[in-house]
C-alpha cells in the first residue's frame, strides 16, 4: 500500500515537465529564429545608403537616393522620386561601398544577342 502511494505521488512532475519541455521546444524552433531574423532586417535597413539598389516589400525595385531618419527615397524611374517608411525596404538587391564615391559615365557596351532558350517539352514549332 505504501508503495502504491509513493509511486502514484511521484508521477506528478511529469505534467509539469512536459509544459516546460513544450515552452523550451517552442523557444528554440519558433521565437529565437524569429527574433534572429528581425535584427538582420534591422540591421540591412540601418546599413542603408544611397546608390543601394533594393527591393520593397511590395515588389518595387529601385536605387536609394537618400536616406532619413524612418524614411528612404527611391528612385525608381528617371527622374521619378518615391519615399518609404525604412521596415518597407525588403532586401538589398546590390549595395554601393561606403567608401566609393559614384562612378563616373562609362561607355555602353551593348549585350551580347543570346539564343532563345528551347524547351523541347513546351516548344512545338518545327525544327529546319
Amino acid at each position: 500500500m505504501i508503495q502504491a502511494a509513493e509511486a502514484s505521488g511521484g508521477g506528478s512532475f511529469t505534467p509539469l515537465l512536459l509544459i516546460v519541455l513544450l515552452f523550451a521546444v517552442m523557444y528554440f524552433l519558433m521565437i529565437r529564429p524569429q527574433q534572429k531574423r528581425r535584427r538582420e532586417a534591422q540591421a540591412m535597413q540601418n546599413a542603408l545608403g544611397p546608390g543601394d539598389q533594393i527591393q520593397t516589400i511590395g515588389g518595387l525595385h529601385g536605387t536609394v537616393v537618400s536616406v532619413d531618419d524612418d524614411v528612404v527615397t527611391l528612385e525608381i524611374a528617371d527622374g521619378v522620386h518615391v519615399r518609404f517608411a525604412r521596415p518597407a525596404i525588403a532586401r538589398v538587391l546590390t549595395q554601393t561601398p561606403a567608401a566609393e564615391a559614384p562612378l563616373e559615365e562609362e561607355e555602353l557596351v551593348e549585350p551580347a544577342v543570346e539564343e532563345p532558350i528551347v524547351n523541347p517539352v513546351t516548344d512545338t514549332r518545327k525544327k529546319d
